[in-house]
């Protein structure tokens, strides 16, 4: 997973000068929170208050607006390709139709924002709060759950696992990896049930590799209790452990 390096950018980004292609066009923006269609691109806008901006259609292309407050923008249309929304306060914002590709939306807030027919693909995703459910696919939800699971952001990674299964209840991959972070938390018991519900699943849609993979980690947690109750020693158990990632690593390659 790529990782753009934009949190020391954002920590001296106030006393950099600031690189707009329009300064004419930053100044209309911070004066009056206007500045539709605007060329903001590379634009220095850490921390800045810009609830309710108007910015739809913008060329925010790489423009830094880390832990700005966005809430209740319209940034539909705009073109935020490399920008860095990073801890940014985006909730009841209008993202419709913006380009996202490379953006960094890392610990973002992102209640209530319209995304409809915004392009998330590539964007930077870790720690976001608040993720709309019309966001994106079920297979997008999948997706960004994985990657949450592979930093250890277990709680995101539950979240984004849940979201995938209300858009599409039959993906039992999502499932597989719920259980898996549920595991990893020590909730063996809910992580056992996640797994029956996957290999039913897997074995419904003739997925054998599937099916084998779930059957094998429960299997597996069966085998860590029985350990523990006769208390056998911890590199037992972490030979166990140990099995389980394996196991998944198998179907899923570059989770663990």
């Amino acid at each position: 997973m790529r990782f753009p390096t934009v949190i020391a950018l954002s920590l001296i980004g106030l006393s950099l000068p600031v690189k707009a292609e329009n300064l004419s066009h930053l100044r209309q923006l911070l004066a009056t929170k206007d500045c539709s269609s605007c060329d903001l691109s590379g634009a220095g806008l850490v921390t800045a208050n810009l609830v309710g901006a108007k910015l739809n259609q913008a060329n925010l292309v790489n423009a830094n607006l880390s832990q700005a407050n966005l809430s209740g923008a319209d940034l539909s249309g705009a073109n935020l390709t490399g920008a860095s929304l990073y801890g940014a306060n985006l909730s009841g914002a209008n993202l419709t139709g913006a380009m996202l590709n490379g953006t960094d939306l890392r610990e973002a807030y992102l209640a209530n924002a319209i995304l409809e027919g915004a392009y998330l693909e590539t964007a930077y995703i870790e720690g976001v709060e608040a993720m709309p459910l019309n966001a994106a696919s079920p297979e997008l939800f999948l997706n960004w759950g994985l990657i949450e699971t592979k930093e250890g952001n277990y709680t995101s990674a539950i979240e984004h696992f849940d979201k995938a299964l209300v858009l599409k209840p039959q993906l039992a991959t999502a499932y597989l990896g719920k259980g898996f972070v549920l595991f990893r938390t020590g909730n063996e018991q809910e992580a056992a049930q996640n797994l029956e519900v996957a290999s039913a699943l897997y074995k419904e849609q003739k997925n054998t590799q599937g099916h084998e993979t779930a059957e094998g980690f429960i299997e597996r947690i069966e085998a860590i209790q029985e350990a523990r109750a006769r208390n056998a020693s911890d590199l037992q158990l972490g030979n166990l452990v140990r099995g389980v990632g394996g196991l998944l690593l198998k179907f899923l390659p570059g989770l663990l």
